[in-house]
């Protein structure tokens, strides 16, 4: 997978105008329980209120789900939770937004 994300990654470089109509082929249960193990536990929950030891639980299952809906093109994600936060030394806000796991 790695050769294929590097070579699409180059071409987006080189077009930045090219549009990719799908990437749900390059994903597996297997390349997705790899990023699942990358992620840090110590994060804040998503929108969903579900923390990574909580999605853990039945992982399999999530990550089965998960495949199926993004080779159906029927995966829909939740909308990103959005919060302002205050600028150091300015009366400014950043936004933050705040994903699900």
């Amino acid at each position: 997978m790695n050769t294929k994300l590097v070579r699409i990654a180059e071409l987006a470089k080189e077009n930045p105008k090219m549009k990719f109509t799908s990437l749900a082929h390059l994903l597996s249960e297997e390349k997705l329980k790899i990023c699942h193990r990358e992620l840090l536990g110590n994060k804040a929950t998503g929108v969903d209120r579900i923390t990574k030891a909580m999605y853990q639980e039945h992982l399999n299952e999530h990550l089965a789900g998960l495949v199926k809906r993004l080779k159906q093109k029927s995966y829909r994600p939740l909308p990103v939770r959005r919060t302002y936060i205050d600028k150091p030394g300015t009366k400014k806000k950043r936004a933050l937004g705040i994903p699900r796991l």
